[in-house]
């Protein structure tokens, strides 16, 4: 069966009443190779396959096309609008520890509805950014002897943490069970 391939598309607003969700911040201008590891916001880590220019309902476009090997699918993204999509390239080391650093926090959980709190942490969780994404795992992680999680609880908690650890594992140039082992040791060490 044939990867899928999609073209990225501006953020649409949703279709029912409610309000859309904060719009991503535009990332700083990047130049991206073949080879890159890269992060699409809302399908993580990919690899930059190749930039080509291609005619397209009869426009030139150069796109960068990005493969999410877990997902079998490829994205193609105009370099024109690579940056108002929020593509940018991995988080540096820094960045990274800083998340790390968000990790030992304390939890930060409002008081507000669950479905409120649930759409604000998928808004985290497909900004792409390591540090939005570190307070989603940091609010919802749970160490032994503390309540267990709902069932939406749960998927969000894994997604997020889904997301950390492919970006750690492209950072370390490792799997990403390893970093996903790596990250929870760390949540381990964290009282």
């Amino acid at each position: 069966m044939p990867p899928e391939t999609v073209i990225a598309e501006e953020p649409r607003r949703p279709a029912n009443d409610r309000p859309a969700l904060t719009p991503r911040p535009m990332a700083k201008a990047e130049k991206f190779v073949e080879g890159d590891h890269v992060v699409y916001p809302t399908h993580g880590v990919g690899k930059v396959e190749r930039i080509a220019i291609e005619d397209i309902a009869g426009h030139r476009l150069e796109l960068i096309h990005i493969t999410f090997e877990e997902n079998r699918m490829t994205l193609r993204v105009p370099v024109a609008k690579a940056r108002s999509a929020g593509l940018r390239k991995l988080a540096t080391r820094k960045m990274f520890d800083e998340a790390l650093a968000v990790l030992k926090g304390r939890a930060r959980v409002k008081r507000t509805m669950w479905s409120r709190r649930a759409q604000e942490y998928e808004a985290k969780i497909n900004s792409g950014d390591p540090l939005a994404i570190a307070e989603v795992v940091r609010d919802l992680h749970r160490n032994a002897g503390q309540p267990d999680q709902s069932f939406s609880e749960r998927q969000i908690y894994e997604a997020a943490m889904d997301r950390l650890a492919a970006e750690l594992a492209a950072l370390d140039n490792t799997d990403k069970m390893t970093a996903a082992i790596k990250l929870g040791e760390f949540l381990k060490t964290v009282v």
